[in-house]
């Protein structure tokens, strides 16, 4: 019974800080580029986790070392960089919105590449929360047409990172401690980022008081919404399912709009009906 506590506790400190991320994204590109962000966030969790957790990198065997290197890749390195530049054209919000497709894309992906069942009933919910993208992407554009809502794509396709990502670790890293995995992953990730970060003209802004503000929301969002946060998502694909586990995105939306309106975002009638339908989507996808 305290297991099963436990696992809808860390759900819901999980959609607070993730559904938060997304306005911590939006404050950092107002100082710095959506490749600077991203290899900042890398480099602030990576730095963190090391020095948390550096001897855990003694507990990974060797041959695991190739689905460290893989997850880290489609799990945060990629993402990192789509939701950084998907957020330069799109609101916070949508953005949050629809990386709810993350359950969804969990399972087509479980179903194809991991042979987990797929049922008829989770089939209506692939499709209906497709539909409902289409519309909030649809009715974005045409809500904001200084927007370019092509890039709502880049949000799309890290969906699809994360959703192989929990299936990778449940499969080939249940056996390891979510500290492990994570600062495997960041190790992995840290010298690219160090490079990205070096080629991207970042010398030319850090001294400039914009910059070092946008600083200030990169830190809090790689060590607690990236570093913290995915010691603790590991944690929870372990104790219970990736399905579950990705259904964070339920809560996600809701902390994400809350932000956004603070922010004086909008979000339509229209928009906010197509939310409604993708999460209707992943109900139905994710209930046993």
């Amino acid at each position: 019974m305290q297991s099963k506590n436990l696992k809808w506790y860390l759900l819901i400190v999980l959609a607070c800080v993730w559904g938060s991320s997304f306005i911590l994204m939006k404050r950092g590109l107002e100082g710095l580029t959506a490749s600077q962000m991203g290899a900042l966030r890398i480099i602030f969790c990576g730095l963190f986790l090391l020095i948390i957790g550096f001897k855990n990198l003694k507990a990974i065997p060797l041959g695991q070392w190739k689905y460290i290197a893989l997850t880290a890749l489609v799990g945060t390195f990629m993402p990192v960089f789509l939701f950084a530049v998907a957020q330069t054209e799109i609101n916070s919000s949508v953005s949050a919105i629809l990386n709810s497709l993350v359950p969804l894309n969990t399972l087509v992906i479980g179903a194809l590449i991991f042979g987990l069942q797929f049922q008829r009933r989770q089939y209506f919910g692939v499709v209906i929360g497709l539909i409902g993208s289409i519309l909030l992407v649809y009715n974005g554009a045409m809500d904001n047409p200084n927007q370019n809502y092509l890039y709502a794509l880049f949000v799309v396709v890290a969906t699809v990172c994360y959703a192989l990502n929990v299936n990778l670790i449940k499969k080939y890293l249940s056996d390891l401690s979510p500290l492990s995995i994570s600062v495997g992953n960041f190790s992995v990730m840290l010298i690219p980022a160090i490079i990205i970060l070096f080629c991207s003209g970042f010398s030319d802004v850090v001294m400039k008081p914009e910059a070092q503000k946008a600083m200030i929301y990169i830190a809090i969002l790689g060590v607690v919404g990236t570093g913290i946060a995915n010691i603790v998502f590991f944690r929870l694909i372990q104790m219970s399912s990736p399905v579950f586990a990705s259904s964070v995105t339920y809560l996600i939306p809701v902390v994400a709009c809350i932000w956004g309106l603070l922010d004086n975002e909008s979000l339509s009638l229209a928009q906010g009906f197509g939310a409604l339908i993708i999460l209707i989507g992943v109900y139905f996808s994710a209930r046993k």
